[in-house]
């Protein structure tokens, strides 16, 4: 199973802060905001806070709305979203309400955390998961998709770790909810902390939507950074997603596949996109119709990724040079992929082997094989 997608929720004030420095917890959402995140929450396979959160804010997290819990019933699904926390130290309260209200938990630590929750007799029905010597992210998502089948991950803090997830390049989206306040204090707790960020500081976001809850605004956003090496990102599976999108508008063929592509800069900046037999060319594949769109000596390709909703073509007989040649030709070295090409037209192609080969890390991500194969159902045999 892939990783959760994963949402990262929070309100803040107009400077950007979660809270005040003031004893009780700052109430920066209206009514009509905590209808909103109860209808998230409902919608969410689970809800990740920190263990931070959980000592400051002893929090409940549970779908309030009878309404909405039914409604999970009724689809076949717990009452309650699975409770997530992490800490590294274990270093948690056995009493506090998060514990004792609502549905299932489970808590990922370190081996020594682990070691530390079973001496001071943590509650039985917690689910105590270590992760290894160090927290890591990936592994916690890794096992919540694999382990716990969750598909849908909200994240309601705290600020450390929703810096962590989006400097790692690891959530699908934040959802903020700006309050018409300010808060003013330096040393209030932020949103986001200082740090490298993927893309660096030119770096845009995605906008999904805006829109009043109150005298709330919520602001979705989506990050656009590749991720590097052979480490998907959040942002990856988006771009991929767009790829499988292209595929669908290419004309009908019973000779070729029909694929999309699109070239992502390093920052996140969309080079160029295509699919195959684009405008008059009957014989144009997704990737060289996208590299031809761009000057050759453009200097981002040498950090850019290539999304291919199939494997690009390690030989072709309608052109000189198939497509994988061709991108590493155009300095391209990163390559994302959802479905490797079978035989109907080439017996053993192995465009990513060929990539591979001369230094190129490529990612394949099989989730989005049934889309790729989709505009292509009349070409495949059982």
């Amino acid at each position: 199973m892939p990783q959760p997608y994963v949402l990262l929720s929070a309100a803040v004030s107009l400077d950007g802060y979660l809270d005040d420095t003031g004893p009780e917890r700052l109430l920066l959402s209206g009514p009509a905001d905590f209808d909103r995140v109860d209808e998230v929450r409902a919608a969410s396979d689970a809800i990740l806070v920190g263990a931070g959160t959980l000592r400051t804010d002893n929090p409940r997290l549970l779908v309030n709305s009878p309404e909405r819990r039914a409604a999970r019933v009724a689809a076949g699904l717990p009452e309650y979203p699975l409770k997530v926390t992490v800490t590294a130290t274990g270093d948690l309260d056995p009493t506090a309400r998060f514990w004792h209200t609502g549905g299932e938990k489970v808590t990922y630590t370190t081996d020594e955390g682990a070691e530390r929750l079973r001496a001071v007799g943590f509650p039985a029905d917690v689910d105590v998961v270590a992760v290894g010597p160090e927290l890591r992210w990936r592994a916690v998502l890794d096992h919540l998709g694999t382990v716990r089948g969750v598909r849908r991950l909200m994240v309601e803090g705290g600020g450390r770790v929703h810096t962590q997830l989006l400097r790692e390049g690891l959530a699908d989206e934040l959802q903020l909810a700006v309050a018409p306040l300010f808060v003013g204090q330096s040393d209030a707790p932020r949103m986001f902390g200082t740090g490298a960020y993927p893309g660096g500081p030119t770096s845009r976001l995605r906008l999904l939507e805006t829109r009043p809850v109150g005298d709330i605004v919520l602001i979705r956003y989506a990050p656009t950074v590749p991720g590097t090496g052979g480490q998907p990102s959040a942002a990856d599976r988006h771009w991929l997603e767009l790829a499988c999108d292209l595929a669908a508008q290419c004309p009908p063929s019973r000779t070729a596949f029909s694929v999309g592509a699109v070239i992502v800069a390093a920052d996140g900046t969309e080079l160029a996109r295509a699919h195959s037999r684009e405008g008059d060319d009957p014989v144009a594949h997704a990737e060289e119709a996208a590299l031809a769109k761009l000057d050759p000596g453009d200097p981002r390709l040498a950090t850019a990724t290539v999304y291919s909703s199939l494997e690009p073509c390690a030989r072709r007989s309608s052109r000189p040079s198939p497509c994988a040649r061709l991108i590493l030709d155009a300095g391209v070295r990163r390559v994302v992929t959802a479905w490797r090409e079978p035989d109907t037209f080439v017996v053993g192609a192995d465009g990513n082997a060929l990539l591979t080969a001369e230094g190129a890390d490529v990612v394949v991500l099989p989730e989005y094989e049934a889309r790729a194969t989709a505009p292509n159902s009349h070409l495949l045999t059982s």
